[in-house]
């Protein structure tokens, strides 16, 4: 199995185990079945890959606080608030990262060999960060207007459908600002 595919594994399956759960039983026991499972992917993850992956290791620590505020005050709020906090933190983290010069999108898409220009990787940045906050936005009007059904399938498909198709969005803008790998004795220009 490649790396990206156990990754997306990983990154998907509790969300899935979550879906689940909720479907055969109750949210209750899905924020326990996605806390379980989040603990259990970072695990593996660190089995396979022999280090510690930040992105999982962050979202497992928020569904933990979350979940278990959920199960221990008998309240569902707090894990429907849980996809708001991760889409504020990753939003704040992208866009504070450009006022210290850390456009936070090259670490996290670079690995992908996606080459850009500091100016691209800088609009990437802030776009990846501006639609963050929107999710977030969009969570909450979500859970806090419509039924535990609907915010279950936004939360497992919806947001997954928006972030794949926002991400696809931005090939033409990927495409304008990508550079040529860089070879010796090459002119390198920039457009």
């Amino acid at each position: 199995m490649n790396s990206q595919l156990r990754r997306a594994i990983l990154d998907f399956g509790p969300l899935l185990l979550f879906f689940t759960a909720y479907k055969l039983f109750d949210l209750y026991v899905a924020t326990a079945t996605i806390m379980a499972a989040a603990i259990t992917a970072v695990g593996i993850g660190y089995w396979i890959d022999r280090k510690i992956h930040p992105m999982p290791v962050f979202t497992a620590i928020i569904v933990l606080v979350f979940g278990g505020l959920t199960l221990y005050l008998n309240n569902d709020m707090f894990i429907k608030m849980k996809p708001t906090m991760i889409y504020t933190l990753f939003g704040s983290l992208l866009i504070g990262g450009l006022y210290f010069k850390q456009p936070f999108a090259k670490q996290v898409l670079g690995v992908m060999a996606i080459n850009l220009s500091e100016e691209g990787w800088r609009g990437l940045t802030w776009r990846f960060g501006l639609f963050f906050f929107g999710m977030a936005i969009l969570n909450e009007l979500i859970w806090r207007n419509f039924s535990n059904d609907i915010w279950v399938d936004f939360h497992v498909f919806g947001a997954i459908t928006l972030t794949v198709l926002f991400s696809l969005s931005q090939t033409p803008f990927l495409l304008r600002h990508q550079i040529e790998n860089e070879t010796p004795g090459a002119d390198q220009s920039e457009s």
